[in-house]
């Protein structure tokens, strides 16, 4: 019997370590965050990984702690992967009242057009998203985030707000108040991704973006992808170098 408990426990300590795991996080005001979050391979308690935080787009709000593993679950389920990069990876989701970012925007234009304005206050789903990194332990000078759409404009404003949180970030398709950009411009790494043909978020943000930081006199790598419209993170998660250049990066 005893022996029977200890295989099954072993089993279930397996299974926990090899897939998504869902939770909650309470702010101070009782708002809740739900969020999974995986842990890395043979995960060891006493030792610290890097972290990585991926943010959903907006189709993807709700409080169902699935949705927003529509896309990038499989990239980090990868076995290889796994091996690779050990890191602990987190994606949170959005109640739908909510946006990531501060910004306004008007969808009775094709695009859509987008006022990014960070000296209004941070919306609590965005600052819980950063509570909730302070209150995991890991290596804190390995911390990252990523987003899509909504979540690239939410991986922005934290890059804004936070930067000496973050030692590299994955914009894909978002966009950023640039009147912030000399925070982190030589601070924090950027790979920013964008389609050419985006009909959603125009591409001129991501333009605007990279510019801005190279005005600083600091480099940032785009991938701009040819005829690709709003699913532009279908090709960065493709990217044979996402995972590698992210945790390449330290504070």
């Amino acid at each position: 019997m005893k022996k029977l408990l200890v295989l099954l426990l072993l089993a279930f300590a397996s299974h926990a370590q090899s897939s998504f795991e869902k939770k909650s996080f309470e702010t101070k005001e009782g708002q809740v965050l739900p969020y999974q979050i995986l842990l890395p391979k043979d995960y060891k308690p006493g030792k610290k990984y890097p972290l990585l935080v991926v943010l959903h787009g907006a189709g993807e709000r709700g409080t169902d702690n699935e949705a927003q593993m529509k896309y990038g679950k499989s990239v980090f389920l990868d076995s290889l992967n796994r091996i690779n990069f050990q890191a602990i990876v987190i994606f949170p989701q959005c109640p739908k009242e909510s946006y990531w970012s501060s910004v306004k925007i008007n969808r009775s234009t094709v695009p859509t057009t987008f006022i990014f304005d960070y000296s209004a206050p941070i919306n609590w789903p965005l600052q819980a998203v950063i509570d909730l990194v302070k209150s995991i332990k890991h290596d804190k000078s390995r911390t990252y985030i990523m987003g899509l759409s909504m979540g690239g404009m939410g991986t922005m404003e934290a890059v804004s707000r936070y930067p000496k949180m973050f030692a590299a970030a994955n914009p894909i398709c978002g966009g950023a108040d640039l009147s912030y950009v000399s925070k982190y411009a030589k601070r924090v790494p950027l790979w920013v991704h964008h389609g050419d043909a985006d009909i959603v978020v125009p591409v001129r943000h991501s333009r605007e973006l990279v510019k801005a930081v190279q005005d600083q006199g600091a480099e940032i790598k785009y991938s701009e992808y040819a005829g690709v419209n709003h699913n532009s993170w279908d090709n960065a998660f493709k990217q044979p170098e996402l995972l590698s250049w992210i945790f390449s990066h330290r504070k």
